[in-house]
């Protein structure tokens, strides 16, 4: 018997998602972009679906792009970021993922930012001291790339007391929420986070597909030319299909969170109990 334990790398497509999805790859094939009754049906799925996700961490449609997954959206959120006039620095850590942390060193390399490292204890726990020292030092051309949960550790940051020094000394943050989305609440209405990323596959969704949020749309510029998707802010046709999966897993991983929740708890507590059993070391 084989016990999957992998689920922060990716999850097991639900199969109700999978039932969501059908419909469009049977039948509901048509181009988004295109005038007739097809397009114009697939345009009507693409808009639910992203009122579905605008609704989950509370927001406006307007406000939520499709990518094909969060990789992409951090590429994108972190170039047009460092490239605005008045951003010079970055503020990071070297526990971030690599589509964060290599795209940051990148654009140091091609001279857009400074790019400045926060220290952090032997839990994985950043010092905010350090944060707000280097805010207050470059205020006003700064940006902070922190993310909600850690991929490897399981660490929860700070986002509401990160967003509110981010606010107090005038730097975008940018949050990727990978780990996070759907499992715990975002309510960016309630947060000052100016961007933050969410990947379907990571909710039990299919993979290929995820999303961006942008509080302030105007900031940024197109990332793929050719046919004035998602606002001309991605050229390209949208993957439907996808798209309505990753909104319907959503959906129903926020519905079901707290039981959810609970379940993973007992499993956890269950688990420790057996591996104590095996080794009175293990604590």
């Amino acid at each position: 018997m084989k016990v999957y334990f992998d689920n922060a790398a990716t999850t097991p497509v639900d199969a109700r998602v999978v039932d969501s999805m059908l419909p469009c790859l049977r039948t509901n094939f048509g181009n988004p972009s295109s005038s007739h009754s097809f397009g114009r049906k697939a345009k009507g799925q693409l808009e639910l679906a992203r009122n579905c996700i605008a609704e989950d961490i509370g927001t406006s449609p307007a406000h939520i792009f499709f990518m094909s997954g969060a990789t992409e959206a951090n590429n994108f959120i972190l170039s047009n970021t460092a490239k605005r006039e008045n951003i010079r620095h970055a503020i990071t850590t070297t526990l971030e993922h690599h589509a964060v942390l290599t795209t940051l060193e990148m654009l140091e390399k091609q001279g857009h930012i400074t790019l400045h490292l926060l220290p952090f204890d032997d839990k994985g726990v950043i010092d905010l001291g350090a944060l707000e020292s280097l805010l207050q030092k470059h205020s006003g051309s700064v940006m902070v790339s922190l993310m909600h949960g850690n991929n490897e550790i399981g660490n929860l940051n700070p986002i509401d007391e990160i967003g509110r020094l981010c606010k107090q000394y005038d730097a975008v943050y940018h949050c990727d929420s990978v780990q996070t989305m759907g499992h715990y609440p975002i309510d960016v209405s309630q947060r000052n986070i100016d961007a933050l990323v969410g990947a379907s596959h990571k909710f039990y969704g299919p993979k290929g597909v995820g999303f961006c949020y942008l509080k302030n749309v105007e900031h940024y510029q197109t990332m793929i030319y050719g046919g004035g998707q998602e606002k001309s802010m991605r050229g390209g046709t949208e993957n439907i299909a996808n798209i309505i999966g990753m909104a319907k897993a959503l959906k129903l991983v926020s519905q079901e969170r707290d039981e959810n929740k609970k379940h993973v708890s007992t499993l956890k507590r269950y688990f420790i109990e057996k591996l104590k059993r095996l080794s009175p070391e293990i604590c």
